[in-house]
């Protein structure tokens, strides 16, 4: 079986690291440093890229340089010696993988859903995040909605992985959006009894982003009455209502 960890990095960062075996694969690494640590004396197989940003590949070249290892993620990026697109299947560490375009935060994002043996397992970047998703960088509204329908349409016991602990303010927002959703109250009290323990909050599923991700809920009424006060047509499509909620985030 893989075993899955964060990695901390930065302020918020989590480089995830799998394990199986002799195999040692991190996904995000804006850092090289906190992986060579973890590593020890181990040797990285090879690093999962989801984004261009910076803080998600910093630290490939020098991974790259020390372990001369394999780099899968979008052509795009600096260093990649496995492109990936959309609908690409392959294996690693005796598992199935598969590649999902999600533009939005960024126009080259991918997620990376694993076939484990214990479940699916997604590795999203900054696309979904715990109770939120990710700024649009350089995506449309139209883009990051249908992106994140695409993440939301997985089964609902899929692990997710995403790149931040950004949980505790996301859910603060969300509470806002959806103040009467009961769902929020026992996931922030979660949440909150993690954090004081420094634990990390993550993963999380998609059945509880579903039941607390107020930008996957856009068709709640109670979402769309809030949205309403920010300026949007409560009977508008929902790619309108993600919209004003992302704008409404943005300065929240």
């Amino acid at each position: 079986m893989i075993t899955i960890r964060p990695i901390p990095a930065f302020t918020d960062n989590y480089i995830w690291y799998l394990q199986q075996d002799r195999e040692h694969w991190v996904v995000d690494p804006g850092d090289a440093k906190p992986v060579i640590q973890s590593l020890g004396d181990a040797r990285l197989s090879g690093i999962l890229l989801t984004h261009h940003h910076f803080d998600h590949t910093g630290g490939v070249k020098a991974l790259k340089a020390k372990y001369d290892c394999e780099v899968y993620g979008p052509g795009s990026i600096e260093g990649v010696t496995t492109p990936l697109t959309d609908g690409d299947r392959f294996s690693l560490m005796g598992r199935d993988w598969t590649v999902l375009a999600v533009p939005g935060h960024t126009l080259d994002h991918i997620a990376l859903v694993l076939d484990g043996q214990d479940g699916r397992h997604l590795f999203c970047g900054d696309t979904l995040f715990a109770g939120g998703c990710g700024r649009l960088f350089e995506g449309t509204p139209e883009q990051m909605h249908d992106s994140l329908s695409r993440l939301a349409s997985l089964p609902r016991d899929t692990k997710v992985y995403c790149a931040h602990e950004y949980t505790l303010a996301n859910l603060a927002f969300a509470k806002a959006a959806e103040p009467r959703n009961p769902a929020l109250d026992e996931r922030i009290e979660e949440a909150r009894a993690a954090r004081a323990k420094d634990h990390p909050t993550l993963p999380s599923t998609i059945g509880e982003e579903l039941q607390t991700n107020p930008f996957l809920r856009t068709q709640s009424a109670e979402i769309r009455s809030q949205s309403a006060a920010q300026g949007a047509n409560p009977e508008g499509s929902a790619v309108e209502i993600f919209a004003t909620l992302r704008h409404w985030k943005d300065t929240f």
